[in-house]
């Protein structure tokens, strides 16, 4: 599971900062994490107790050092630790089961979180709300793969389901033949969206911005562009289509 996690805990007559020498390669420091009093499972835990500090693991496996009430913790490898407000004690656990701890406090299950996304009008607002919730999908994609999108990434880690990714949920919406429904040059429009989503993921194609940008920019200005789907609200509701499609084979 990667190199160990190393905690500092001060006793009552010293100080709350660690101190200067407690270094990556002190050989003083215990070789398992389970060696530390203060660090335990949370599988006994209650749900509602997994909150307060949180922290993504270290790219690399490097050491990071965070100060938590002005003691310092080390994060390494797959791991995130935060203090059970309960006990006061520092709990370790592995990131995929602390993302399946906290999406399920939220969406009780797979078709709950479904609903919860396909209805949403712009998806970026369910990334928002889940990272306030704790939700690392920085650290999620490193682990699991950086091709996968938010919403696999949670329907994976969560709820164990096989991932596609994005440019396999782009080929799908392809295979479905259903750009025919508009005009040659609005074709051309959601296509090339099609492609910013499987390259970049699903908040590039809701901001309007991206129409100022390649290869938009070469069909049009943006308010040409829009008048090709008839008006600004129908050009939002294709998006909000091609979103629908996009996610479809998830059910």
């Amino acid at each position: 599971d990667g190199p160990p996690i190393s905690v500092y805990t001060p006793q009552s007559d010293e100080s709350v900062v660690p101190p200067d020498d407690l270094e990556e390669d002190d050989p003083s420091l215990p070789a398992d994490p389970g060696e530390f009093p203060d660090i335990e499972s949370s599988d006994d835990l209650p749900a509602d107790a997994v909150t307060g500090a949180v922290f993504p693991a270290a790219k690399g496996g490097k050491r990071q050092k965070y100060y938590v009430n002005d003691v310092e913790v080390m994060v390494v490898a797959e791991r995130v630790q935060y203090f059970d407000p309960n006990t006061g004690k520092l709990i370790t656990e592995s990131l995929r089961d602390y993302t399946r701890k906290q999406v399920k406090r939220d969406f009780t299950s797979l078709d709950d979180f479904v609903q919860h996304w396909t209805t949403a009008e712009k998806k970026q607002a369910i990334i928002d709300e889940l990272e306030e919730q704790g939700i690392f999908f920085e650290a999620l994609a490193d682990e699991v793969g950086t091709d996968f999108d938010p919403f696999d990434l949670v329907c994976h880690v969560a709820f164990d389901q096989p991932p596609l990714t994005r440019q396999e949920r782009a080929d799908n919406v392809r295979k479905r033949n259903y750009f025919t429904k508009y005009g040659e040059q609005a074709r051309a429009v959601l296509n090339a969206l099609l492609d910013k989503y499987a390259d970049a993921g699903v908040t590039n194609i809701e901001d309007m911005s991206v129409l100022r940008v390649d290869p938009f920019s070469g069909f049009g200005s943006p308010v040409e562009i829009i008048k090709w789907f008839g008006s600004k609200d129908a050009y939002l509701q294709a998006i909000r289509e091609l979103e629908a499609q996009i996610y479809t084979t998830a059910k």
